[in-house]
């Protein structure tokens, strides 16, 4: 039996049904990707860009608000609404707010990603990174699992990972590395780890990625990568009722 003719949907209906507040924002966006309004251009007032888009003031007021969150939009006080650099430390910094605040299953989750992202980050740091991040990084790893105390060695923990994926040279990878590195998480895990002892299994994982790192070895920074996220992610697993 055939299945009934389905009517072309109409994009006037379509339109309708998107919030107007959400309207104004893509069209912003849209004037954005098409080079109407580039990096560091101002914007028109807002009375004009709601007159060119047919849209009320209030809904251009939200979507610049709305925009501005984002970091695509900057308002500069007395000199009007201007596009960002874009640059993508700025577009994804709210990303950060994910691994802040998601709980049990969702952390596993950001942690499954973590898990697909640093080994391979890992391993063209090993092919792309010279002497001097090499070098840096040494410094960062001594910091690791000392007895300065879990503050320092969650900093240190954070600038360890950060400075690999930068090495990359990949702006955008380090941005969404970093909106996946958690402050609050990182330091619970290492106080769970100092009161079951195993602290030293923590500091290896950093020592293992820092080899392999100094060995140019792309296979071998994957391999210990992928072993020190998986760690994490088992002990979270063990422990999620503590993260409900």
């Amino acid at each position: 039996m055939s299945s009934p003719d389905v009517p072309p949907a109409d994009p006037a209906a379509e339109a309708d049904r998107v919030p107007v507040t959400q309207r104004a924002i893509e069209q912003i966006k849209a004037m954005i990707a098409d080079g109407t309004l580039r990096p560091g251009q101002r914007l028109p007032t807002e009375r004009e860009l709601a007159a060119e888009l047919g849209l009320s003031r209030s809904s251009m007021r939200e979507a610049i608000r709305a925009l501005t969150t984002l970091g695509v939009l900057e308002a500069r006080h007395g000199a009007g609404v201007y596009v960002t650099a874009l640059r993508p430390a700025d577009l994804l910094e709210t990303f950060s707010v994910l691994a802040e605040v998601a709980r049990g299953e969702t952390l596993v989750e950001v942690l499954q990603v973590r898990r697909i992202l640093e080994p391979a980050a890992t391993a063209l740091a090993a092919a792309r990174a010279d002497d001097d991040q090499l070098r840096r990084l040494g410094t960062v790893l001594e910091r690791i699992g000392r007895d300065e105390g879990i503050g320092d060695t969650v900093a240190a923990d954070l600038s360890f990972h950060q400075a690999i994926v930068e090495m990359t040279g990949n702006t955008t990878l380090a941005a969404i590395n970093g909106g996946l590195s958690s402050r609050t998480f990182k330091a619970r895990v290492w106080h769970g780890h100092h009161e079951a002892g195993v602290v030293a299994r923590l500091r290896e994982d950093h020592e293992r990625i820092y080899r392999a790192l100094l060995a140019r070895d792309p296979d071998a920074a994957r391999a210990a990568a992928t072993m020190h996220v998986l760690e994490v992610e088992n002990w979270l697993c063990a422990h999620l009722d503590d993260f409900a």
